[in-house]
C-alpha cells in the first residue's frame, strides 16, 4: 500500500491542539448497571492508541459512546476539538469507524461498496469513482475490485471495510477489533494497513483482546476494566510494572538446584525459585543481558553444568492479567443485545 493514496479528500479543520481525542469522566448506564464508570482517555495526534480489556470492560461501549452512535450520560469528550455531545454531526464528519462486524454489501463489488460509501459520504460521481480507485490500489484491492465480496478472504473483507472507513480520510479512525477471526496472514495484512494510515496522518484507536496486536501497532495502550482506565503507557512502560528482566536457567542435574539456585541468587543479589519438575531456577534482573555472563561463569565455577538458560521480559499478557485478573462478564451483561450486536 502507498501512503500517497491515504491524502485527505477534505481537510480536517482542526483546532491548533496536539490532542485528537479526549475523555474524561465517561459514564453509561445500561439500567442499573454501569458500562462505563469514569472512563478517561487522551490521545495525541496522529498516533496508534490501544485500548485493552477483558470481555465486558467496556471498550465497545467506550467506542459507541465516542462515536455518537450511543449517548454519554456523564463526562465530557472532544474529537479534533470537537464537543462529542454538543456538536455529534461535526464529530462525525471527522471520524471513521470498522465495527467489529462487516459493514460491506457481500452482494456488490469491492468497487460498488466503496462508490457506494463515498457517494452517501456527499462524494460526487466522478470523485467517488476516483476515491474508490484510490483505496482499491492502496489496500491491494485492484485485482479484486469488480467480484462480489461474497467470494473475499476474510482479511480482504476487512481490508475492504478498513478502505470504507477512510473515503474521506478521518482526523481519527476507530478500529474496533479489525482483525477478530483473521488467519495469521490476515492479521498481518491488517497491521500493515494499519500502520499506514497511521503514517499518513490518521489518529487511530485500536481495541482488541490480541495482545500481540497492540505490543505491535500501538505507541501507547489504555488497560480497561468495569468501565474505566485502569493504567496507562507505552508497551514498554506497562510491561516494567511487573518488574525488571527474568533469567531462566535449566539446571542438568536436578540434585544440584538448591545449590544452583543460590548461586543465581547471589550473583543476581535477589532470590531466586525453582521449579523442581522442569529443573528451572528463574531469577528477576535489572539488565538480564549484563546478568547473563555472570551466571554462567558462577555456575561453571561451581561445577553446575545447565541444559538451557534463557532471558525473558514481561509480556503484555502477563501486564494484562496483572491488572485486570480474570476476564469479566460479558458485554451482553452489561447492556441490551440490540447495543451490543452494533
Amino acid at each position: 500500500m502507498t501512503p500517497r493514496n491515504l491524502t485527505p479528500t477534505r481537510p480536517p479543520s482542526a483546532p491548533g491542539t496536539p490532542t485528537a481525542l479526549s475523555a474524561t469522566g465517561l459514564r453509561k448506564h445500561y439500567g442499573r448497571a454501569l458500562a462505563l464508570d469514569g472512563f478517561d482517555l487522551e490521545i495525541a495526534r496522529g498516533t496508534v492508541h490501544g485500548l485493552l480489556g477483558p470481555n465486558g470492560a467496556g471498550k465497545t461501549t467506550a467506542v459507541r459512546c465516542l462515536t455518537t452512535l450511543s449517548s454519554i450520560d456523564e463526562g465530557a469528550a472532544t474529537i479534533d476539538g470537537i464537543d462529542v455531545r454538543q456538536h455529534p454531526a461535526l464529530v462525525r464528519e471527522r471520524i471513521g469507524l470498522v465495527g467489529q462486524f462487516h459493514a460491506v454489501d457481500e452482494a456488490l463489488t469491492a468497487r460498488q461498496n466503496l462508490v457506494l460509501f463515498a457517494r452517501l459520504s456527499g462524494l460526487s460521481k466522478v470523485r467517488a469513482r476516483s476515491r474508490a480507485d484510490e483505496l482499491l490500489e492502496s489496500f491491494q484491492l485492484t485485482d479484486a475490485a469488480d467480484r462480489a465480496v461474497s467470494g473475499f478472504s476474510g482479511g480482504m473483507r476487512r481490508r475492504l471495510d478498513i478502505s470504507a472507513g477512510l473515503v474521506l480520510t478521518p482526523a481519527m479512525l476507530f478500529l474496533d477489533e479489525p482483525t477478530t477471526g483473521l488467519d495469521p496472514r490476515g492479521r498481518a495484512t491488517v497491521w500493515q494497513a494499519v500502520r499506514e494510515i497511521a503514517a499518513a496522518g490518521t489518529t487511530v484507536l485500536l481495541t482488541t483482546q490480541y495482545l500481540d496486536e497492540a505490543d505491535q501497532l500501538a505507541s501507547r495502550i489504555s488497560v480497561m476494566d468495569h468501565g474505566r482506565v485502569v493504567a496507562e503507557g507505552s508497551p514498554s512502560e506497562l510491561k516494567r510494572r511487573l518488574g525488571g528482566d527474568r533469567v531462566d536457567a535449566v539446571i542438568a542435574d536436578a540434585a544440584l538446584l538448591a545449590q544452583a539456585a543460590d548461586v543465581i541468587g547471589r550473583v543476581a543479589a535477589a532470590a531466586a525459585s525453582v521449579d523442581p519438575d522442569t529443573r528451572t531456577i528463574t531469577v528477576e534482573v535489572a539488565d538480564g543481558a549484563k546478568a547473563l555472563t555472570p551466571i554462567v561463569r558462577e555456575l561453571d565455577l561451581a561445577g553446575i553444568a545447565i541444559d538451557d538458560l534463557a532471558l525473558r521480559r514481561p509480556t503484555l499478557d502477563e501486564v494484562f492479567l496483572h491488572l485486570t485478573g480474570q476476564p469479566g462478564a460479558a458485554d451482553a451483561a452489561q447492556q441490551p443485545a440490540h447495543e451490543e450486536a452494533r
